[in-house]
């Protein structure tokens, strides 16, 4: 089978609260090691009550620094929030600190909305440069040369792995052609998957940080013994997704027996689009769900939410993918 990764959302729950998601996510990423799992990535968002990995850079540092192999890293960091200096001292100074082990992948959209944005003191505008901005990077991480009057320290040489995150065929143009690996997120936004995938593919230009195509491919997966369980689970997803058609940000909510009582016509029609690649059983469920995807897509890894309420539930679901996945565990 193909590497699986998780994204880890870092969500605050009405039970906990952000101190209790950020160790959860450290817990997760110890468990994920021992598991096989070949990555975990945390996202930036901002000003969401339910999500806990706004400073993302710092996020990555506490959970590197609760685990010993499995790479950490950005799934994404959202360029136009930032300069790229900036950035560039900041995973610079994680890979001097865990090296070999960090991540760094680079969105396009502010992650936030435009009050926010104004509060980050970005113009929206800031978005037109990102493949620029994304070449600049690059060009920090890489060796100094003599007259370079601009040096990112400690950054500079570490030349961290950059990946280009998108939800359409713009990221996937982008990353063909600076010939760096691509994560498309299906796990939130499926429709434009395949057709992204055949550009990226078609289009892609070797360079020296890949030689071909490599492809993520993020999927929501929620396991548990039996089908009934896991689907009861999924509706603590389901219902943050029927909150974000409505424009709500609160805190993530705890399954319940009946989704339809819960999200309206309209939202449970937008909602299950945006969650259509979802993969929802018991393991044998799973098992075929992560074939049948990867058949479909030619997906060189997965990268694997498993939005899961209770912290003891969701490590079970992860074991579970694992297993399924026929992920090489720790004796």
């Amino acid at each position: 089978m193909v590497p699986l990764s998780i994204l880890d959302l870092v969500r605050i729950t009405e039970a906990t609260d952000a101190h209790a998601a950020l160790a959860n996510a450290r817990d997760v990423a110890a468990h994920a090691e021992k598991w096989g799992y070949n990555r975990l990535w945390v996202a930036e968002h901002h000003n969401m009550a339910g999500i806990a990995s706004a400073a993302t850079a710092v996020v990555i540092g506490y959970i590197a620094g609760g685990t010993s192999r499995i790479r950490v890293g950005a799934g994404g960091i959202m360029l136009p929030n930032h300069a790229p200096y900036v950035i560039a001292e900041q995973f610079g100074t994680l890979e001097r600190l865990f090296p070999g082990r960090i991540d760094l992948g680079l969105g396009r959209a502010p992650g936030t909305d435009q009050l926010t944005l104004r509060a980050l003191r970005r113009a929206p505008e800031t978005s037109d440069r990102f493949p620029q901005d994304v070449l600049e990077l690059m060009a920090y991480f890489a060796p100094p040369h003599a007259e370079q009057r601009i040096v990112a320290v400690p950054a500079a040489g570490t030349e961290i792995p950059l990946w280009i995150l998108g939800s359409s065929t713009f990221g996937a143009m982008l990353a063909a052609e600076l010939g760096l690996p691509y994560a498309f997120a299906s796990h939130f936004a499926p429709e434009q998957l395949l057709a992204a995938l055949a550009v990226y593919r078609s289009r892609f230009k070797p360079s020296e940080h890949l030689a071909s195509p490599y492809a993520m491919v993020g999927v929501n997966i929620i396991a548990a013994d039996t089908d009934a369980e896991a689907r009861r689970l999924a509706t603590t997803q389901q219902r943050s997704f029927a909150d974000l058609v409505t424009g709500k940000r609160g805190l993530s909510k705890p399954p319940i027996d009946d989704i339809d009582a819960y999200w309206s016509g309209a939202q449970k029609e937008q909602a299950q689009r945006m969650l259509a690649r979802s993969i929802v059983g018991s393991p044998e469920t799973v098992r075929a769900g992560i074939r049948d995807l990867v058949a479909e897509t030619g997906a060189d890894e997965l990268m694997i939410v498993s939005d899961v309420y209770e912290h003891a539930a969701r490590l079970r679901s992860l074991d579970i993918i694992a297993a399924a996945g026929s992920l090489p565990r720790d004796a």
